[in-house]
């Protein structure tokens, strides 16, 4: 029975896996159950019985990402002490992150947050929370940077995560659309001048 079990986490594993890629490249809207079928060598049904309705593996793929992204940029500098060298990780880790995996596959939170903008609903609402989640995030991180005296003392967290995330969204755009390879570098050099511009 475990065997089985084991088995069967395996298997929605490797659906939320593929439906992940399929909406990375062609957007949340783009998967079904039978397209992920099809990715994966198995039956509607098959995934059907492991994921549930077309919903439930959207919200899936959500929540995978969301998993993937803080694994990859948060949880390691968690490791770095608070204030800016904490700070600086992350926003290094999530240009490294743009570079070598959004950029080859795209960005659920950015291009999910373009395609659900004038949605309302479940989908919408979770992927907004998982976004809010991680800008909540970044707040404290700024806030902390600020309280050790490694940022000016009036910074104001919302411009500073509004910027980061400016720089993000615009490496995004210029290494996918206009396939520029000198995105992550040049996102890489502003955001060393904006972190100047808020030192005391």
């Amino acid at each position: 029975m475990e065997a089985k079990t084991a088995k069967s986490e395996m298997t929605r594993t490797a659906i939320v896996g593929a439906a992940l890629d399929l909406a990375a490249a062609e957007g949340l809207e783009a998967l079904t159950l039978q397209a992920v079928a099809d990715r994966i060598g198995l039956s509607k049904s098959g995934v059907f019985s492991r994921v549930g309705s077309r919903e439930a593996l959207q919200k899936a793929v959500i929540e995978e990402f969301g998993r993937r992204f803080l694994a990859d940029v948060f949880v390691p500098a968690m490791q770095k002490p608070q204030g800016l060298p904490r700070l600086n990780e992350i926003v290094q880790r999530w240009i490294v992150r743009m570079r070598d995996v959004e950029v080859q596959s795209g960005c659920i939170f950015t291009a999910g947050a373009f395609e659900l903008d004038d949605r309302e609903g479940e989908l919408r609402d979770l992927l907004f929370q998982e976004i809010s989640r991680w800008r909540a995030a970044l707040r404290r991180t700024v806030l902390q940077a600020v309280e050790a005296g490694h940022l000016k003392p009036d910074t104001m967290p919302e411009q500073l995560v509004g910027e980061i995330y400016g720089i993000a969204i615009g490496l995004l755009h210029d290494a996918r659309f206009l396939r520029d390879p000198t995105a992550a570098e040049r996102a890489r050099a502003t955001w060393q001048r904006l972190l100047q511009s808020y030192q005391p």
